[in-house]
């Protein structure tokens, strides 16, 4: 994907390119993601590495989740470098979100064999192409190269179901009107954009505004009559984060833009006493109304963002 934290999303940085074969890369990407899938994300580390502030973004956007997917690659001869573009979903877990994806980059099969079979990696099959399994048990993770440019990682049982529907033979999340309209709202010229609906809008909130952990809030009860938000990240001579959450009645989003309200500015003071001599990161948010629909956005500097990330922690 802590402190304005970026995911269990993490790594996700990126620009959607209008045309071409990135943008179909994107296509089939979200049209191979389950039904169940609850949130979607796009990123393109490429897009990141031309940025003077990166090495920055990287630290704070990593989260651990795609640390570990990073090391799996690496264990596999790819490095970071090589990845240029992701495309992540969220599918419910047994106890936490089931993160696989999509990423586009450079992948030489023979490299990663051979790198497997040095590392005692033995490959087993997932749709009849051959899958590296970093682990055990249904747990670990697993990558599947497709094409020299593209490879796929998750579960063993979570990659067997997007191939099938990669394939066109069975249901895909894109077939559901409403998420195919929010992805189509999120998608932006934002280094960072993304989906969440239901269960995963807590999941998304917890992970990426600042310092959540340290209160003693309900987040489930607090999101409850929150039906989905879309996200973008726009990292220029600043960092800008957009949220637009849109609630189940206006009432509901009224009460929800109030508690955002009082959190921003307990959070502000909480900041303030514990941090005097850092710069806030709380002073930047704008949490805004209109009908059902909740907005908040923060604009910070790289400093603050470094801050933000040191103090407050993943």
């Amino acid at each position: 994907m802590g402190s304005l934290r970026g995911w269990a999303m993490g790594l996700a940085v990126f620009i959607l390119p209008a045309t071409g074969h990135a943008q179909d890369f994107v296509y089939r990407a979200l049209a191979s993601f389950p039904p169940q899938t609850l949130r979607v994300e796009y990123s393109s580390p490429a897009k990141l590495r031309t940025l003077p502030n990166y090495a920055n973004l990287r630290q704070r956007y990593v989260g651990p989740r795609l640390k570990a997917l990073e090391d799996s690659f690496a264990q596999l001869g790819v490095q970071e470098s090589d990845i240029d573009e992701l495309v992540l979903g969220w599918q419910p877990g047994e106890e936490s979100m089931d993160l696989g994806g999509f990423v586009a980059g450079r992948f030489n099969s023979r490299t990663l064999a051979e790198r497997a079979s040095a590392g005692g990696i033995s490959p087993t099959t997932v749709q009849g192409i051959p899958a590296y399994c970093l682990g055990t048990g249904p747990a670990a993770a697993c990558v599947v190269v497709i094409e020299e440019t593209t490879a796929v990682f998750g579960r063993a049982e979570l990659l067997s179901k997007m191939l099938q529907a990669r394939e066109g033979s069975s249901p895909n999340v894109m077939s559901d009107t409403r998420f195919t309209k929010l992805v189509g709202e999120a998608q932006t010229k934002a280094p960072i954009w993304g989906v969440a609906v239901h269960g995963a809008v807590v999941d998304w909130f917890q992970a990426w505004l600042p310092a959540q952990q340290n209160l003693q809030m309900d987040w489930t009860s607090t999101f409850q009559s929150v039906d989905d938000l879309v996200y973008s990240v726009d990292p220029g001579e600043k960092v800008n984060l957009d949220v637009k959450l849109d609630c189940s009645t206006t009432e509901a989003a009224g009460t929800l833009r109030q508690i955002l309200d009082g959190l921003r500015m307990f959070q502000q003071l909480a900041w303030q006493n514990a941090n005097p001599n850092l710069p806030n990161p709380f002073e930047a948010v704008e949490v805004g109304l209109a009908d059902r629909r909740v907005t908040m956005r923060l604009t910070t500097t790289y400093a603050d963002l470094q801050s933000a990330t040191v103090v407050g922690g993943r």
